[in-house]
């Protein structure tokens, strides 16, 4: 048996052979197909003479898995599809239905009165409608935990091991320094452990926690500390206040809902676009408002290009498709996308009603995004040319202020060794006087005023011990 079929559609016609064992042996000529596509950054874009995208990369996927020739021209009047009055066809779709391409590789969506007219494959991208809006009429609900955000948590941790550290060398050049403890035999000490932290943590709030220190070590290092603590609070307050500052905004639009509430900002789509019929057929009341005043003030836009302008330019909200509104994202660095997407659907490859490439040109599609082939291309034409968020970029990180640290590093390092010269010096002294070898008393020194613990001697017991 010999099956020829009109394959005009694919790829001119096929000759299938039954064997006895019922397998189908299909030989198919190779004759090229036309495709006709739409230029749209970054499905399908000019390059010379040549065109290229995301679009033109998954057709010869598509032709290398399928074994198939093709020949891609625009679409004669720019359009993607649209049904007039009497049922005609405009766009990429027309030109399918009519004949003149075999496919339409494109963003088309794939909807239900286009499926009435051609065939669409499994889809290719899963997108949805979005908003694209300026980032600072854009505003998030504000986190308990906000006041954390102008240092990262690289710098808090910093800043708290600054502060232990500091403390433990307040107490530390408390109980060296001479100047600072002459008598450890019979005085106490000021400066515990517990004193310290409080007023080092006195001094980060700017605050005085007396006693404060007489020796010079104890100057020098308390001096570096209020030093560390007037930059840090300078840049935590300048960084505050200028996040503070740009999420404060007189319009804040979040959602659909938002946008059909509100008469100050204008807002559209694309003229003729599935988005526009999704507006228009829904029965939800916000939705059906915000089609209303689409139509009633007339504020569509002719182009994906016009509705990223305007929404630039500001004080214009474009309703459009997900993933061409993250490509605006990305090529934008002053727009952003709401977070809200509604009316998920997918882009499908056009071709003629009833084909039977259909389902092979479907399965394909499956098979190149199991293997992950999509999601490269995916990756490779959406790849983003901004900078961080300049909002989640101005939390300081520990690097930025390795200056601080280090001058805060250096400070209780001379601190500390002042102190150690402080208690050689007067050991030195002793020592000559009690006719001692210097190591010996400031071992003594160093053993006594390091103790944790320290009993005063009571003049009762100091009688006892002279009797």
């Amino acid at each position: 048996m010999v099956k020829i079929s009109n394959m005009r559609e694919f790829a001119g016609f096929s000759i299938c052979l039954v064997l006895l064992l019922g397998s189908e042996i299909c030989i198919a000529a190779r004759q090229e197909l036309i495709v006709t596509t739409i230029k749209q950054d970054p499905y399908t874009m000019s390059k010379g003479s040549q065109l290229e995208g995301y679009c033109m990369d998954l057709l010869s996927e598509l032709a290398k898995k399928l074994g198939f020739k093709y020949k891609v021209h625009l679409v004669k009047d720019g359009a993607y599809g649209r049904q007039d009055e009497s049922g005609n066809w405009n766009g990429m779709i027309g030109e399918v239905v009519r004949g003149e391409a075999d496919l339409a590789v494109a963003p088309l969506t794939l909807t239900a009165a286009r499926e009435k007219a051609v065939g669409m494959t499994k889809p290719y991208m899963q997108t949805g409608i979005s908003i694209l809006l300026r980032k600072d009429i854009v505003s998030e609900e504000a986190g308990f935990f906000d006041f954390l955000s102008p240092f990262s948590g690289e710098t808090w941790f910093g800043i708290l091991i600054a502060y232990f550290v500091t403390a433990v060398c307040i107490c530390i050049v408390g109980r060296l320094s001479p100047c600072e403890w002459s008598q450890p035999e019979t005085e106490q000490n000021r400066f515990t452990l517990l004193h310290s932290l409080w007023y080092a943590a006195g001094a980060l709030s700017l605050q005085g926690a007396g006693p404060h220190p007489k020796a010079v070590s104890g100057r020098v290092i308390c001096c570096t500390w209020w030093l560390f603590a007037v930059v840090v609070l300078a840049c935590y307050f300048s960084s505050l206040s200028s996040s503070q500052g740009s999420d404060s905004a007189p319009l804040t639009i979040k959602g659909f809902d938002d946008l059909a509430n509100q008469e100050v900002m204008e807002y559209g789509t694309l003229a003729g676009s599935s988005t526009l019929a999704f507006f228009k057929n829904s029965n939800n009341p916000s939705y059906r408002r915000i089609y209303e005043h689409m139509e009633r003030r007339k504020s569509f836009v002719s182009s994906m290009d016009e509705g990223v302008q305007r929404a630039k330019e500001g004080n214009f909200a474009f309703i459009g498709e997900s993933v061409s509104l993250d490509l605006a994202v990305a090529r934008h660095c002053e727009l952003v996308r709401a977070h809200e997407v509604i009316g998920m659907r997918g882009y499908s490859i056009v071709a003629p009603l009833g084909s039977s490439m259909l389902k092979n040109l479907s399965v394909a599609i499956l098979q190149l995004s199991e293997a992950g082939e999509l999601a490269y291309l995916r990756t490779k034409w959406w790849a983003s040319s901004c900078v961080p968020d300049s909002a989640k970029a101005s939390s300081l990180r520990a690097h930025s202020m390795k200056g601080i640290f280090l001058v805060l590093a250096i400070g209780l390092g001379i601190g500390v060794l002042i102190s150690l010269f402080e208690l050689t010096s007067k050991s030195r002294s002793t020592a000559g006087e009690q006719k001692k070898s210097c190591c010996t008393v400031l071992t003594q020194e160093l053993s006594q005023r390091l103790r944790m613990s320290h009993t005063k001697n009571d003049p009762e017991t100091s009688d006892k011990n002279k009797a």
